[in-house]
């Protein structure tokens, strides 16, 4: 067993994109909208976004689930899409999410004054992501350069399932040595990544501003009138709730304080 903090929590695991870096989740959209245009078919960003927090294979065997999407390949590539086209949409997917989570990794603000101030009191810092090992590749090199690097990192692929499963948590925490998971906290813009939380017995928290719900990079979020902003952030809120948050705060800058309640 992990030696104890002095709070309740041991770990706090956090997503990526849309929880610590990429303010509004935008790089998976344009990689994917990138790799269905190639073939002909023109993605909703709504399209891309529904199924946020996946991993990427799950993540686009979903999209070409979706009834307009299945039509739209079909009238593109002349057949229903199959495995091989899953396999070959993840070949493109891998160098486009590279390049553009590459361009997309700066730090949510707050984010390195997060991980320092859970770091004095104690906690382990792991991470997981739909991203694969591949695509995180550039990432974690920026990241690093602003001053986060977990402890940890679990990525698309490495375990036999993906988000929702609690298996990614189970990875983490069997390799740093933490338990009980009542005492790890799971952080996640994401819907499936609260229900993975959830499903792995971990204090959730979700992330409305900065995440995929609301969806728009920062600058893009400042510049929405007030009303519209509060609305669209509400809107994240519930569903996350919905999806099982314990506790759902604006952006990572605001998790110390929300745990030092606890």
């Amino acid at each position: 067993m992990t030696d104890k903090a002095a709070g309740p929590f041991d770990l706090v695991i956090f997503d990526w994109a849309g929880t610590m870096v990429d303010f509004g989740c935008c790089a998976p959209i344009e990689a994917f909208l990138t790799a269905f245009a190639r073939r002909g078919v023109t993605l909703d960003e709504a399209d891309a976004r529904a199924d946020m927090g996946l991993a990427k294979a799950d993540h686009v065997r979903a999209i070409l689930a979706k009834p307009r999407v299945a039509a739209a390949w079909t009238a593109a590539l002349g057949k229903p899409s199959d495995d091989a086209d899953v396999a070959a949409l993840m070949d493109d997917l891998g160098p486009l999410m590279r390049e553009a989570a590459a361009v997309a990794s700066e730090l949510i603000p707050g984010a390195a004054d997060t991980v320092r101030t859970l770091r004095e009191r104690g906690l382990k810092i792991a991470s997981s992501t739909g991203y694969t090992r591949e695509m995180m590749g550039p990432v974690l090199v920026r990241a690093a350069e602003q001053g986060y690097a977990p402890d940890h990192l679990v990525c698309s692929g490495e375990t036999p399932q993906g988000r929702p499963s609690p298996l990614m948590i189970y990875k983490a925490c069997a390799e740093l040595g933490v338990w009980p998971l009542s005492r790890v906290v799971k952080v996640d813009d994401a819907e499936a990544g609260v229900a993975e939380g959830r499903a792995a017995g971990c204090f959730t928290v979700g992330i409305a501003a900065s995440g995929n719900s609301v969806g728009l990079p920062l600058d893009a979020f400042k510049a929405l009138d007030a009303g519209e902003r509060d609305a669209r952030v509400a809107a994240a809120r519930a569903a996350l709730l919905a999806a099982g948050a314990d506790i759902v705060i604006d952006s990572v800058a605001d998790l110390p304080a929300a745990l030092q309640s606890r």
